[in-house]
């Protein structure tokens, strides 16, 4: 008999999370009997939602995508009284990331260090997204194994996109850029390409733009500072790209920023965006934090120190000023898609997530058969 594994997904359809519980689940389907279920907009509806589908389709794992309330209160719920397995899989160390930005209150960050205990202390299994995180739950005894960020390497390739850049008028341009949630950070005064505005401001002259592929509550803020430094005609702000034409506005890009803070937050994380640059075949610029800076070669890693560092945008242009000299900087695309096809393709994450899901049904088997 087919076991039944529920995916509860701690974001919508069109989520990144969404997109990873799908591309896991394809490569799953063949030795398991797969059902996802989505968060709505309402925590509390989402929680009801979660428990009612449990209960209609009894699963011998819970599954659970992204530690957040409405997927945990519903899966722990559901563990205590049907006794089942429960797997939480989180690309965070969620407390130590709310502290960094922070934008919750006492109570908030209370509530989320209880939620990340209780998924901690009664979860079954924790899956992460960084070895270096595996590594500080085995320092304090907890079970955890990893499942990198992953990406569909068959759509997410490089492209001749010569039509496109001429569309934008980037002929003889350096582009530089990077796809994410904006979100701004009122502790930090920063937010995700605060490093790209900043290293622009220091690079006028040259034939170099940046690009920006996302939205969020700090995008007005990076357009201003953009003003402000006189170069808001040297970023293009492209705003959120629908996921399937994702691909083909990545290769834009010629160098893409992944950046991490160098704390508690960020050396435990993979970044969803990393995987999707590499399979592209894109030239990288990463900080020299967490899953990152152990999987990509020294050309493609920056020192950045701390949580800020006023300096970091001074070494990056450096960088960037050497590959607008030297265009033979940047080779190696080949190499970097080889990168993803062997650490983030979901084929090979799926395989490995077949071996966790498959020890504890078989664990399982063993004390029932007993």
């Amino acid at each position: 008999m087919t076991r039944r594994i529920a995916f509860l997904v701690n974001g919508d359809a069109h989520s990144a999370v969404g997109v990873r519980a799908r591309g896991l689940a394809v490569h799953l389907d063949r030795k398991y009997d797969i059902r996802i279920c989505y968060r709505t907009d309402n925590r509390v509806v989402s929680i009801l939602r979660f428990i009612r589908f449990l209960q209609a389709e009894p699963p011998a794992i819970t599954y659970i995508f992204d530690m957040a309330y409405s997927g945990v209160i519903a899966g722990l719920f559901y563990k205590v009284f049907v006794r089942n397995c429960l797997i939480v899989d989180t690309g965070d160390s969620i407390y130590a990331l709310a502290r960094s930005v922070g934008t919750r209150s006492k109570i908030g960050l209370w509530m989320t260090w209880l939620l990340e205990w209780c998924s901690l202390r009664f979860a079954d299994e924790i899956v992460v997204r960084g070895s270096i995180h595996r590594e500080r739950l085995s320092s304090r005894d907890i079970r955890a194994e990893v499942i990198q960020d992953g990406v569909e390497t068959e759509l997410f390739r490089p492209m001749d996109v010569h039509d496109l850049r001429e569309s934008y008028d980037l002929h003889g341009v350096l582009t530089v850029g990077f796809v994410g949630s904006i979100t701004w950070s009122p502790k930090l005064q920063m937010c995700y390409g605060s490093e790209l505005v900043d290293t622009l401001c220091l690079l006028r002259g040259l034939p170099i733009k940046g690009i920006v592929i996302g939205d969020g509550s700090g995008l007005e803020k990076l357009k201003a500072r953009a003003r402000e430094c006189g170069i808001e005609d040297r970023i293009i702000f492209l705003g959120r790209i629908p996921y399937a034409q994702l691909p083909r506005y990545l290769n834009l890009i010629d160098v893409c920023l992944s950046t991490q803070t160098n704390d508690a937050a960020g050396e435990v994380r993979t970044t969803g965006k990393l995987p999707l640059y590499l399979a592209t075949g894109r030239h990288v610029l990463a900080s020299r934090v967490g899953e990152a800076a152990l999987l990509l070669p020294d050309n493609m890693l920056v020192d950045y120190n701390n949580t800020i560092d006023s300096e970091y945008p001074q070494r990056l242009a450096e960088r960037i000023r050497a590959i607008s000299r030297d265009s033979q900087l940047m080779r190696g695309s080949q190499a970097n898609r080889a990168l993803a096809l062997q650490h983030f393709d979901y084929s090979v994450l799926g395989r490995r997530l077949v071996g966790i899901l498959g020890a504890h049904l078989f664990a399982d088997s063993s004390v029932t058969s007993h």
